[in-house]
This record gives C-alpha cells, structure tokens and sequence, in this order.
C-alpha cells in the first residue's frame, strides 16, 4: 500500500519545492499584502525564552536603540546559543560593546578589551556542531527551498532558513542571510564561545556557511546596527574607543517585567500564506513591476516576522 502513495508523495513535495522557490501561478497582490492578509492561524508565537533584548546606548539625539534577536531553535547550534542564554542570565554583556562594523558584512559586540572573565560552565563546542543530520529535523516541520549556489538543496525549517546536502538526508545547516547573529571566532579549531556576536548587516555571506556557527537573528532594531559608522582599521574594527558603541544591557525577554517584554510571531512556512507569499518574491505580479524575475535565492526570502505586542 505505501507504495502506491509513493508517487503522490513525490508530486507533493515537487509542487511544494517549485512553489518555494516562485514556480507556482504568481500571485497578483504584492508579498507585503500577501502577508498582510494572513489568517491568525498562519502566525506562530516566539517563546519569550528564545527572544534576547540588547540595548544600546541611546543616540546622539536621544532616542532608545534597542535590538531583538529570536534564537536559534534546536538542533541547530546547542552548544553555543546554550552559552549564549548563560551569557545574557549572568549579564555578561552589560558595559560591552559594539566594536566592528565592516562595510556591507557585519557589525561585531563583545568585550573589546578580550579580558572580561566569562561566566564559569560554559559549553565546548566542535565544527562537527556547525551542521545537523537533516533526519533529525522531523520531515512535518521542513518545507522545500528553492534552488541555491551555496548548497546542494534548501529548505525552511521553523521559519529558519537552512542548507542541505540532499532534499531528502545528508547533513543540514542555518544560512548566513541578511540579520543573521553568529559567533566570532579565532582561527580552526577554535569555534568561539558565543561571547563574541555579529549580526550580518551587508549582502549575504554565503561562503561562511558551515564554517561558524549561527545563533539566531534580528528580527527587530537592525538599522541600529546596519546604520553605525563603518570601522575605520582592519576588518571594520574602530580605532579608538570612544568610536565603539555602548551596550547598556543584553536580557533574554524572560527576565524583562512583562510590560517590557517584546512579543513577535512569524509566518508559518508551512501555510498556505507562505507559498502564495514566496511565489510572490519570486514572480512580483504587482503594479510596480515590468518583468518578474522568475526566481528568488533562498536570502531572498526573508521569512515575516511580526510584532504581536
């Protein structure tokens, strides 16, 4: 009997993949309208647990910087986003600071002076964490990507964007998309501890896939980063001190009283929405638009992410 299922299987997950990746019937509202006009039913809440709060110092005319980053979910990265959320209970962060920003890559934070003591258990982890089995993402929660320079398949995976060896096995790894938060590092094999983060803030940096580890994203405040001055020595980092960015305090939204707690939801990648929503990236029906581009990488489809509070 399975087998007769087989081939529709198969058609299902080929029509899912080329819907992904904007092959479906385009749509004639634009993405944003698309979203707009999701069910409350296509929404999925963000734990307060996997939100994680930085304030910055205010800016020169006053007005509060503060950025949220969703954490990454489990199995991706364990070693470190664990490290990450024992960073952020021993506020280890506060009185660090902003400390590179490179030109169209990434702004950096840690403890510029590399001598803060860290907090005592943090986890080691290994570059075999950089990437899971893509069995032990459960196939319910996965849906097809589109084709992709950077990986031989692609898929969404919680609202995540993830690389993988094969549709179907192999391994599987988060993507260096535009606000995604990874761990600095020293050279192999060094894999970093989660103290030093950068947030990408130019054209996705593909190549560094697998090669460090990502631990979330910015899913609010990333023009308090994008919008810093640029570093003005190697590799984005400032010069003088005085040119680095005060961070006043990093929180998981846990710990926030709850009238301060931000609260976010983001699109199912498993609805209806979505596919109608990622068609749309792909082949824009539009007023606006001439000529639809007909495709749309894997960065291109930046998963929504909402405000619910």
């Amino acid at each position: 009997m399975a087998a007769l299922f087989l081939p529709l299987v198969i058609a299902l997950a080929q029509a899912a993949a080329a819907q992904a990746a904007g092959r479906a019937a385009p749509d004639p509202q634009s993405p944003s309208e698309i979203v707009a006009a999701a069910s409350a039913a296509d929404w999925v809440s963000v734990a307060p647990e996997d939100l994680m709060v930085m304030d910055l110092a205010d800016s020169a005319g006053g007005a509060r910087r503060r950025v949220v980053i969703q954490l990454m979910p489990a199995p991706f990265a364990r070693p470190w986003v664990a490290n990450v959320r024992r960073l952020a209970a021993a506020h280890w962060w506060d009185g660090t600071s902003v400390n590179r920003v490179q030109d169209n890559y990434v702004a950096q934070w840690g403890d510029a002076s590399e001598r803060k003591p860290l907090p005592s258990g943090l986890s080691t982890a290994t570059e075999a964490d950089y990437t899971m089995p893509l069995a032990a993402l459960p196939a319910a929660e996965r849906t097809p990507g589109p084709a992709d320079v950077y990986a031989p398949a692609t898929l969404f995976y919680r609202g995540w964007p993830i690389g993988a060896e094969q549709a179907d096995a192999g391994a599987a790894w988060p993507v260096h998309c535009y606000g995604m938060v990874g761990v600095g590092r020293d050279v192999s094999p060094n894999t970093g501890t989660g103290a030093e983060l950068y947030a990408v803030i130019g054209h996705a940096p593909r190549h560094l896939d697998r090669n460090i580890a990502l631990v979330g994203r910015v899913i609010e405040g990333i023009e308090h980063l994008s919008s810093l001055p640029r570093g003005t020595v190697g590799l984005g980092f400032y010069e003088k001190p005085q040119q680095r960015v005060p961070i006043t305090r990093i929180r998981l939204a846990q710990e926030l009283p709850a009238a301060e707690r931000p609260a976010f939801a983001y699109l199912s990648t498993r609805s209806d929405s979505w596919t109608r929503y990622a068609a749309a990236r792909a082949n824009r029906r539009d007023a606006f638009f001439i000529r639809p581009a007909g495709a749309a990488d894997i960065c291109n489809l930046p998963v929504p992410i909402r405000a619910t509070r």
